[in-house]
């Protein structure tokens, strides 16, 4: 059991089923308002191969510059249902990002709350055990797990999107998504995530019950940081819940 009553569970042992999630935004400088800034599209894979894809205009057979309120509510009550069928939604980074921007561009949708502490963000996870953030590249690359094309980032998506190269970015977004997937599945299995330095050095850290979903990992011993000049507190990623 778990501090403060929750019940701590492997959900690869309990063959719990799982989404991963990821979305892409328009081009914006300020992250302290990240629930002002508009989602351009999104994309979802569940691990028996249900994949879609989500962005504005989509209903009309139309692409847009951002998706209206009404969309953005359709794929939270999407994630909603499925988290209530038994699905596992894991994310990277969807605590502070994902999930802050769904919350604002949904009209603050209460749900999205709790399906941002219920889910599993494998970043977030790995922060409340190492104290620093790690990106999905490099964790791919660590877990030898496809990542992203050479070239291309997310800092890339926004004016590619605004360009018109639509299929481009809908493709770049399925395939974080699918790396994301893969992720949770190996690292969870193996008990371990690995990941490659910016030094280029190899490391791997312990995960003895695989991944844990947000509000279970809050309760876990906050790491030594006293090594670090400007650590970042948990708040960081829960403030605006």
């Amino acid at each position: 059991m778990m501090a403060d009553g929750y019940q701590q569970f492997d959900m690869f042992t309990m063959q719990k089923k799982l989404l991963a999630f990821d979305l892409e935004t328009e081009a914006f400088s300020d992250f302290g308002n990240l629930p002002e800034v508009g989602i351009t599209c999104a994309a979802t894979l569940t691990d028996d191969d249900e994949a879609l894809q989500w962005y504005g205009g989509k209903g009309n057979g139309s692409f847009q510059p951002t998706m209206s309120q009404e969309e953005v509510r359709e794929l939270v009550d999407y994630l909603w249902e499925k988290m209530h069928a038994g699905y596992q939604i894991v994310t990277w980074n969807g605590l502070s990002f994902d999930f802050q921007i769904i919350y604002g561009q949904s009209g603050q949708d209460e749900r999205v709350k709790q399906i941002a502490r219920q889910h599993v963000d494998m970043m977030f996870h790995f922060f409340c055990i190492k104290g620093f953030a790690v990106s999905l590249d490099k964790t791919a690359l660590g877990m030898d797990i496809e990542g992203k094309p050479d070239g291309m980032d997310g800092s890339l998506a926004p004016g590619m999107w605004k360009a018109g190269q639509y299929e481009e970015v809908l493709s770049y977004v399925a395939g974080d998504v699918k790396a994301t997937l893969e992720l949770a599945k190996q690292c969870g299995l193996e008990k371990e995530v690995r990941w490659i330095s910016k030094r280029g050095i190899p490391n791997r850290c312990p995960l003895p019950a695989g991944w844990l979903a947000v509000e279970e990992a809050l309760t876990l011993p906050e790491p030594d940081t006293s090594w670090m000049d400007r650590p970042w507190e948990r708040t960081r990623f829960t403030k605006w819940m």
